[in-house]
Protein backbone atom coordinates (compact mmCIF):
# COMPACT_ATOMS: atom_id res chain seq x y z
CA UNK A 1 0.00 0.00 0.00
CA UNK A 2 2.53 2.75 0.69
CA UNK A 3 4.40 2.11 -2.76
CA UNK A 4 1.35 2.45 -4.65
CA UNK A 5 0.21 5.74 -2.70
CA UNK A 6 3.93 6.96 -3.07
CA UNK A 7 3.49 6.13 -6.98
CA UNK A 8 -0.23 7.22 -7.33
CA UNK A 9 1.20 10.76 -5.12
CA UNK A 10 2.74 12.68 -8.35
CA UNK A 11 0.25 14.65 -10.47
CA UNK A 12 1.83 13.71 -13.65
CA UNK A 13 1.72 10.00 -12.62
CA UNK A 14 -1.93 10.36 -11.82
CA UNK A 15 -2.56 11.55 -14.85
CA UNK A 16 -0.67 8.55 -16.76
CA UNK A 17 -2.81 6.18 -14.67
CA UNK A 18 -5.95 7.97 -15.76
CA UNK A 19 -5.15 7.80 -19.72
CA UNK A 20 -4.03 4.10 -19.28
CA UNK A 21 -7.43 3.38 -17.26
CA UNK A 22 -8.67 3.90 -20.58
CA UNK A 23 -6.61 1.45 -22.68
CA UNK A 24 -3.05 0.22 -23.36
CA UNK A 25 -0.43 3.61 -24.63
CA UNK A 26 2.62 3.38 -25.48
CA UNK A 27 5.58 6.12 -24.58
CA UNK A 28 4.96 8.39 -27.12
CA UNK A 29 1.83 8.71 -26.96
CA UNK A 30 1.56 9.30 -22.99
CA UNK A 31 4.42 11.73 -23.91
CA UNK A 32 1.75 13.27 -26.13
CA UNK A 33 -1.22 13.24 -23.79
CA UNK A 34 0.83 14.31 -20.84
CA UNK A 35 2.79 16.64 -22.75
CA UNK A 36 5.88 15.71 -20.93
CA UNK A 37 9.32 14.65 -22.60
CA UNK A 38 9.77 10.71 -23.40
CA UNK A 39 12.47 10.58 -20.80
CA UNK A 40 10.23 11.73 -17.97
CA UNK A 41 7.19 9.76 -19.08
CA UNK A 42 9.41 6.94 -18.72
CA UNK A 43 10.84 7.59 -15.41
CA UNK A 44 7.28 7.75 -14.57
CA UNK A 45 6.25 4.59 -15.52
CA UNK A 46 9.35 2.85 -14.09
CA UNK A 47 8.31 4.36 -10.47
CA UNK A 48 4.54 2.90 -11.76
CA UNK A 49 6.20 -0.74 -12.64
CA UNK A 50 7.90 -0.99 -9.26
CA UNK A 51 4.62 -0.46 -7.76
CA UNK A 52 3.18 -3.28 -9.69
CA UNK A 53 0.62 -0.55 -11.06
CA UNK A 54 1.47 -1.09 -15.14
CA UNK A 55 3.10 -3.94 -17.39
CA UNK A 56 5.16 -2.96 -20.07
CA UNK A 57 4.78 -5.23 -23.23
CA UNK A 58 8.08 -4.64 -25.60
CA UNK A 59 6.81 -4.78 -29.19
CA UNK A 60 9.58 -4.95 -31.19
CA UNK A 61 10.92 -0.91 -31.31
CA UNK A 62 7.81 0.06 -28.99
CA UNK A 63 6.89 -0.28 -25.72
CA UNK A 64 2.99 -0.18 -24.54
CA UNK A 65 2.57 -0.31 -20.77
CA UNK A 66 -1.07 -1.52 -19.54
CA UNK A 67 -2.65 -0.87 -16.21
CA UNK A 68 -2.80 -3.53 -13.71
CA UNK A 69 -6.03 -3.40 -12.05
CA UNK A 70 -5.52 -6.14 -9.25
CA UNK A 71 -3.31 -3.79 -7.51
CA UNK A 72 -5.54 -1.09 -8.11
CA UNK A 73 -8.63 -2.35 -6.94
CA UNK A 74 -6.69 -3.48 -3.28
CA UNK A 75 -5.54 0.01 -3.18
CA UNK A 76 -9.78 0.94 -3.42
CA UNK A 77 -10.63 -1.25 -0.78
CA UNK A 78 -7.90 -0.07 1.66
CA UNK A 79 -9.17 3.71 1.00
CA UNK A 80 -12.54 2.27 1.88
CA UNK A 81 -11.48 0.36 5.33
CA UNK A 82 -9.64 4.06 5.95
CA UNK A 83 -12.88 6.17 4.83
CA UNK A 84 -15.56 3.38 7.01
CA UNK A 85 -13.04 3.38 9.90
CA UNK A 86 -13.08 7.24 10.02
CA UNK A 87 -16.80 7.72 9.77
CA UNK A 88 -17.23 5.13 12.68
CA UNK A 89 -15.03 7.48 15.02
CA UNK A 90 -16.59 10.81 13.46
CA UNK A 91 -18.16 11.72 17.37
CA UNK A 92 -14.04 12.01 17.76
CA UNK A 93 -13.54 14.22 15.51
CA UNK A 94 -16.44 16.33 16.53
CA UNK A 95 -15.10 16.60 20.53
CA UNK A 96 -11.78 17.85 18.50
CA UNK A 97 -14.05 20.78 16.54
CA UNK A 98 -15.98 21.71 19.70
CA UNK A 99 -12.67 21.85 22.04
CA UNK A 100 -11.06 24.09 19.63
CA UNK A 101 -14.28 26.34 19.11
CA UNK A 102 -14.21 26.47 22.88
CA UNK A 103 -10.63 27.87 22.97
CA UNK A 104 -11.12 30.27 20.57
CA UNK A 105 -14.43 31.99 22.39
CA UNK A 106 -12.28 31.62 25.47
CA UNK A 107 -9.22 33.19 23.98
CA UNK A 108 -11.09 35.97 23.74
CA UNK A 109 -11.55 37.19 26.77
CA UNK A 110 -8.81 35.77 28.50
CA UNK A 111 -7.11 39.26 28.68
CA UNK A 112 -6.07 39.49 32.27
CA UNK A 113 -5.83 37.29 35.14
CA UNK A 114 -8.40 35.84 37.06
CA UNK A 115 -10.46 36.33 33.71
CA UNK A 116 -11.99 32.88 34.45
CA UNK A 117 -12.97 33.13 38.07
CA UNK A 118 -16.28 32.03 39.52
CA UNK A 119 -17.14 29.84 36.13
CA UNK A 120 -19.62 26.96 37.30
CA UNK A 121 -19.91 23.65 35.51
CA UNK A 122 -22.13 20.63 36.64
CA UNK A 123 -21.77 17.18 35.97
CA UNK A 124 -24.63 14.44 36.20
CA UNK A 125 -24.78 10.86 35.54
CA UNK A 126 -27.07 8.09 36.64
CA UNK A 127 -25.13 4.86 38.02
CA UNK A 128 -26.09 1.17 37.78
CA UNK A 129 -24.32 0.06 40.75
CA UNK A 130 -24.21 0.85 44.75
CA UNK A 131 -23.28 4.45 46.30
CA UNK A 132 -20.60 2.45 47.85
CA UNK A 133 -18.99 1.04 44.49
CA UNK A 134 -19.17 4.63 42.88
CA UNK A 135 -17.28 5.62 46.28
CA UNK A 136 -14.65 3.21 45.75
CA UNK A 137 -13.91 4.15 42.39
CA UNK A 138 -13.39 7.67 43.76
CA UNK A 139 -11.12 6.67 46.65
CA UNK A 140 -9.12 3.84 45.65
CA UNK A 141 -6.06 4.90 43.67
CA UNK A 142 -5.84 2.05 41.74
CA UNK A 143 -9.82 2.36 40.58
CA UNK A 144 -9.65 5.91 40.31
CA UNK A 145 -6.73 5.38 37.91
CA UNK A 146 -8.79 3.48 35.66
CA UNK A 147 -11.20 6.01 34.57
CA UNK A 148 -10.00 9.31 35.36
CA UNK A 149 -8.18 10.76 32.27
CA UNK A 150 -9.36 10.67 28.83
CA UNK A 151 -7.47 8.77 25.67
CA UNK A 152 -4.81 9.03 24.97
CA UNK A 153 -3.37 9.96 28.27
CA UNK A 154 -1.77 7.83 30.94
CA UNK A 155 -2.08 8.05 34.50
CA UNK A 156 1.09 8.30 36.30
CA UNK A 157 -0.12 9.53 40.31
CA UNK A 158 -3.70 9.60 41.04
CA UNK A 159 -4.78 9.81 44.41
CA UNK A 160 -8.09 11.12 46.90
CA UNK A 161 -7.50 10.10 50.70
CA UNK A 162 -11.04 10.31 51.96
CA UNK A 163 -10.95 12.63 54.86
CA UNK A 164 -10.46 16.15 55.35
CA UNK A 165 -7.22 17.10 54.86
CA UNK A 166 -6.23 14.50 52.45
CA UNK A 167 -3.66 14.46 49.36
CA UNK A 168 -5.24 15.20 46.32
CA UNK A 169 -2.76 14.14 43.45
CA UNK A 170 -3.53 13.84 39.60
CA UNK A 171 -0.81 13.39 37.00
CA UNK A 172 -0.72 12.46 33.80
CA UNK A 173 0.75 12.72 30.49
CA UNK A 174 0.69 11.97 26.87
CA UNK A 175 3.23 12.06 24.08
CA UNK A 176 3.13 16.09 23.93
CA UNK A 177 4.06 16.40 27.67
CA UNK A 178 3.51 15.89 31.67
CA UNK A 179 0.43 16.98 33.43
CA UNK A 180 0.25 18.04 37.31
CA UNK A 181 -2.47 19.06 39.60
CA UNK A 182 -2.27 19.40 43.48
CA UNK A 183 -4.60 20.11 46.63
CA UNK A 184 -6.28 19.15 49.47
CA UNK A 185 -9.94 17.08 50.20
CA UNK A 186 -11.86 19.64 51.82
CA UNK A 187 -14.88 16.81 53.23
CA UNK A 188 -15.47 13.47 52.97
CA UNK A 189 -18.48 12.27 53.94
CA UNK A 190 -18.46 7.89 52.67
CA UNK A 191 -20.54 6.82 51.21
CA UNK A 192 -22.14 10.53 49.75
CA UNK A 193 -20.07 13.60 49.73
CA UNK A 194 -16.57 13.82 48.54
CA UNK A 195 -15.27 17.71 48.46
CA UNK A 196 -11.60 18.92 47.09
CA UNK A 197 -9.21 21.44 45.25
CA UNK A 198 -7.16 20.64 42.69
CA UNK A 199 -4.16 23.57 41.51
CA UNK A 200 -2.83 22.45 37.71
CA UNK A 201 0.89 23.29 37.87
CA UNK A 202 2.68 25.57 35.74
CA UNK A 203 2.50 28.78 33.58
CA UNK A 204 -1.18 27.84 32.30
CA UNK A 205 -2.38 27.54 36.01
CA UNK A 206 -6.01 27.09 37.99
CA UNK A 207 -7.79 26.13 40.81
CA UNK A 208 -10.79 23.68 40.35
CA UNK A 209 -12.94 23.30 43.78
CA UNK A 210 -15.08 19.53 43.04
CA UNK A 211 -17.88 19.02 44.76
CA UNK A 212 -19.29 15.24 44.38
CA UNK A 213 -22.70 13.97 45.44
CA UNK A 214 -23.72 10.33 45.41
CA UNK A 215 -27.21 9.69 45.97
CA UNK A 216 -29.35 6.89 46.00
CA UNK A 217 -31.58 6.00 43.39
CA UNK A 218 -33.76 3.17 42.05
CA UNK A 219 -31.61 0.78 40.47
CA UNK A 220 -27.82 2.42 41.51
CA UNK A 221 -26.97 5.95 41.99
CA UNK A 222 -26.86 9.70 40.91
CA UNK A 223 -23.76 11.20 40.63
CA UNK A 224 -23.65 15.18 40.47
CA UNK A 225 -20.24 16.99 40.28
CA UNK A 226 -19.90 20.49 40.25
CA UNK A 227 -16.90 22.90 39.28
CA UNK A 228 -16.29 25.88 40.40
CA UNK A 229 -13.01 27.69 38.66
CA UNK A 230 -10.47 30.10 40.19
CA UNK A 231 -7.24 31.54 40.45
CA UNK A 232 -6.61 31.34 36.92
CA UNK A 233 -4.00 32.80 34.49
CA UNK A 234 -4.39 34.02 30.73
CA UNK A 235 -2.44 30.65 29.60
CA UNK A 236 -5.18 28.50 30.76
CA UNK A 237 -7.35 29.18 28.17
CA UNK A 238 -6.85 25.55 26.37
CA UNK A 239 -7.31 24.27 29.79
CA UNK A 240 -10.64 25.88 30.45
CA UNK A 241 -11.81 25.29 27.41
CA UNK A 242 -11.76 21.79 27.60
CA UNK A 243 -13.23 21.18 31.31
CA UNK A 244 -16.83 20.85 29.62
CA UNK A 245 -15.63 18.29 27.02
CA UNK A 246 -13.06 17.01 29.35
CA UNK A 247 -15.10 15.59 32.68
CA UNK A 248 -17.72 14.46 29.96
CA UNK A 249 -15.15 11.90 28.27
CA UNK A 250 -14.12 10.92 31.52
CA UNK A 251 -17.54 10.71 33.69
CA UNK A 252 -18.71 8.71 30.19
CA UNK A 253 -15.34 6.43 31.08
CA UNK A 254 -16.88 6.00 34.65
CA UNK A 255 -19.85 5.03 33.53
CA UNK A 256 -18.17 2.64 31.05
CA UNK A 257 -16.24 0.47 34.03
CA UNK A 258 -19.32 0.41 36.19
CA UNK A 259 -21.36 -0.86 33.57
CA UNK A 260 -19.05 -3.75 32.75
CA UNK A 261 -18.23 -4.41 36.60
CA UNK A 262 -22.34 -4.22 36.85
Amino acid sequence: MDGIAAALGDAARWRIVELLAERPRSVGELAELTGLRQPQTTKHLQTLARAGLVAVFPLGQRRVYALEAEPLAAFADRLRELAEATAGHAGDRDVVARYRAAIEADSAAADRDRWADGREFAFDRSLAVPRETVWRYWTDPDLLASWWVPAPLTITDCVLEPRPGGRAVVAYRDADGEYRSEGRVRAAEEPGHLAFDLAVAGPASFTGHYDLVLTEEPGGTRLRLGLRITATTPEAVPAIAGIETGWGQVLDNLTAVLTEKG
